[in-house]
């Protein structure tokens, strides 16, 4: 039986994710912070995994406890994940580096301590949650897209150094999905910049951002990265999800500054 391990499993696209393997056969870890919040997961059979992506010592163990129970790992899916907004100005430089371990170096540490396994394997596939955020920009949104960005580099050079060794290296880039994402981004948006001089983006943002309650259900994901995971030759992207390939499409093809003006003209109207 193929092991994979799901990150942020806790909720939204983790959880979809970890049940979606399962049901496709897979013996499938969930790891979050939060153990209490998977209880359902554990019910249905998932061995859960207290794990949090900025302590070395419990990303350590949980992957050590995966080889010894199981003897290999044939999935790694890097979930989790949170969007860390406000303006520049007003996010302390703790809170951009806490972003960064979170989004970039806990997912980068567990493709170190993944790999091993799989090279002796001969066969693995690593799935990296990136965004559209990886792909285009926002006021306010710098420290998170950084991250983003970086994933999608990152995730590129890994492609090619693992490749001769039958590693798969596939990234994921969700639109708009249902998922507690868009109520932490909001509050997080609001208590840094709602009060500053940078107020009326920040109330224009958020309610941009409440719209994404109308994006697709985390299943969405779920199942694309299902059918990367069970791809003999994965692609090296996935956009889904509400809005992920039109945004994208309208990235590519208009210019920066009208790509800018799209943007603060789709916000204005939330002025």
């Amino acid at each position: 039986m193929k092991v994979a391990l799901v990150t942020g499993a806790s909720a939204g696209i983790g959880e979809a994710t970890a049940l979606a393997l399962q049901e496709a056969g897979y013996m499938v870890y969930g790891a979050a912070r939060r153990v209490e919040r998977m209880a359902g997961l554990a019910e249905r059979g998932i061995k859960v995994l207290e794990m949090d992506v900025t302590d070395d010592a419990s990303m350590v163990s949980g992957v050590e406890r995966i080889i010894e129970e199981s003897g290999r790992i044939d999935v790694l899916v890097n979930n989790a994940g949170y969007g860390s907004y406000g303006a520049f100005e007003d996010v302390p430089l703790s809170e951009g580096k806490y972003q960064f371990e979170v989004n970039l170096f806990g997912l980068a540490r567990l493709v170190q301590l993944t790999t091993p396994q799989m090279r002796a394997q001969g066969s693995g596939k690593i799935v990296n949650i990136s965004s559209i955020g990886g792909k285009i920009y926002e006021p306010l949104g710098g420290w998170y897209h950084s991250t983003k960005f970086a994933v999608e580099g990152l995730s590129d050079s890994l492609r090619l150094e693992l490749k001769p060794f039958g590693i798969d290296v596939v990234v994921i880039e969700p639109g708009a999905i249902k998922t507690e994402w868009g109520g932490i981004a909001v509050e997080n948006l609001l208590k840094t910049s709602g009060d500053t001089a940078y107020a009326p983006q920040a109330k224009a943002l958020a309610k941009f951002f409440g719209q994404a309650v109308r994006g697709s259900h985390p299943k969405v994901i779920a199942d694309v990265i299902l059918k990367a995971v069970r791809a003999r030759r994965p692609k090296t992207r996935y956009a889904a999800g509400l809005g992920a390939k039109p945004i994208l499409f309208v990235r590519r093809v208009l210019p920066d500054r009208a790509f800018d003006a799209l943007f603060l003209g789709a916000l204005r109207r939330f002025a």
